[in-house]
């Protein structure tokens, strides 16, 4: 019975590049805004790469405390910060004796990577004494898992899945199993990073992967656009509330929307390079749909990885291809990191939350700064304005260095008429 269980969610809650909570971000979605700015954390004027998507005018004080502020990572700040959103939004509570029936599963791709810089600087310059003794646990990527499950007393499945860019995608798609399978009734699931440091720029700088377009930061990112020439780093966290469904009808929850398909592949092929056709990418898409009992057909929508790289987007397109078949002419799939930037192992949480906003609202969201088509990605892009579409399913598609290959399937919530397979 419990293998059958209908996962639903019933919060949402995100700290962006284009706003720090969620209907500031979606408006900014809607509106086709560019967060592409030049970096003002730190002077990146020696750099090759010298913008990207931060997260601006955030306290995490009133929200994580002032105290518990200074013992976390700035990435452990957007995760606990967008969780109380959430859970706000999902009207949350745990009553006494049912915390164990409440977990979190946080993703990142890289953890406390400014504590661990400022942590060698200060070796460096002031000897090892000086190292406070927060710095190994600030810098732990379980961490931001961890904290999110103290702030909100949740003591039930904890871990913290880091699988590169599809991390994110993978921590909603494992909690929605755990509630399917009965070791709980309520996961907060999603992801966070803070990647904007100048020992990441330096590093993605140096394998080539970001964009170079400093005179113009806002229009640097544009997926599947010719003239796309590498992603654009980014920041933030963004949680979902996911639950039984059971359990939100009884409390009389209001259901945002169900997760009906998971799936996960590797393409064991390349460090960073998808493998030829994008074929791992298109079996985790196919067995998506089969967990989800649905057919190609049935997608309206598809949130695509789509990271601004000339390889990723041409090697996507052709994956898609092979799932969708003659129905990817008249399928919108569209990528939101033309707006957001990439946010790495945060991406895929973002990107559930906009599909979510996508459904309830009938707007499907934009991929902005698209001038020069590229041939080799023959899709509806939507290209530059947001339009309006009716989606009852939509699919969204996470990949990562490593070869991890992730695609989740979200559904209009349709009451117990019907119930997906697997």
């Amino acid at each position: 019975m419990t293998q059958h269980r209908r996962v639903v969610v019933t919060g949402v809650g995100a700290i962006t590049p284009l706003g720090n909570d969620v209907p500031t971000m979606w408006d900014a979605v809607r509106a086709g805004q560019s967060a592409g700015a030049t970096i003002s954390r730190w002077d990146a004027s020696a750099y090759e790469t010298t913008f990207a998507c931060e997260v601006t005018d955030f306290d995490p004080a009133p929200t994580v405390g002032r105290k518990e502020a200074r013992r976390m990572d700035r990435y452990s700040h957007f995760a606990v910060a967008a969780a109380h959103e959430a859970a706000a939004q999902a009207g949350l509570t745990i009553a006494p004796g049912e915390s164990d029936r409440v977990g979190a599963i946080i993703a990142t791709a890289v953890g406390g990577i400014e504590t661990i810089e400022d942590g060698m600087q200060t070796l460096l310059e002031r000897g090892p004494a000086r190292i406070s003794p927060f710095f190994m646990p600030m810098l732990l990527p379980n961490m931001a898992s961890g904290n999110v499950a103290i702030a909100l007393g949740a003591t039930g499945p904890n871990y913290a899945p880091v699988s590169a860019c599809a991390s994110a995608a993978h921590s909603i798609g494992e909690a929605a199993e755990i509630i399917r399978r009965g070791d709980a009734d309520v996961m907060v699931a999603g992801g966070s990073e803070a990647p904007i440091t100048r020992l990441s720029v330096a590093g993605f700088g140096a394998m080539g992967a970001l964009s170079r377009r400093n005179d113009d930061p806002a229009r640097a990112s544009r997926p599947f656009d010719a003239g796309r020439d590498g992603f654009v780093l980014a920041e933030g966290g963004a949680i979902l509330v996911l639950e039984a469904e059971e359990r939100a009808v009884g409390r009389g929850a209001t259901i945002l929307g169900e997760v009906t398909g998971y799936a996960m592949t590797d393409d064991a092929h390349h460090l960073v390079q998808p493998a030829p056709g994008g074929e791992g990418a298109a079996r985790a898409m196919n067995l998506a749909l089969g967990k989800a009992g649905l057919q190609s057909g049935d997608i309206g929508y598809v949130n695509a990885h789509g990271t601004s790289t000339p390889m990723n987007e041409k090697l996507e397109t052709l994956a898609l291809r092979t799932v969708f078949g003659e129905g990817l002419a008249t399928l919108p799939v569209s990528s939101t990191k033309s707006m957001t930037g990439h946010l790495l192992g945060a991406a895929g949480a973002i990107e559930a939350v906009i599909c979510l906003m996508a459904m309830r609202d009938s707007v499907i969201p934009p991929t902005i700064n698209q001038e020069q088509p590229d041939p080799e990605c023959d899709l509806d892009v939507v290209p530059n304005q947001a339009r309006t579409g009716t989606i009852h399913h939509a699919m969204s598609n996470s990949l990562g260095f490593g070869g991890h290959n992730v695609s989740l399937i979200l559904s209009q919530y349709t009451g117990h008429a019907a119930t997906p397979a697997g």
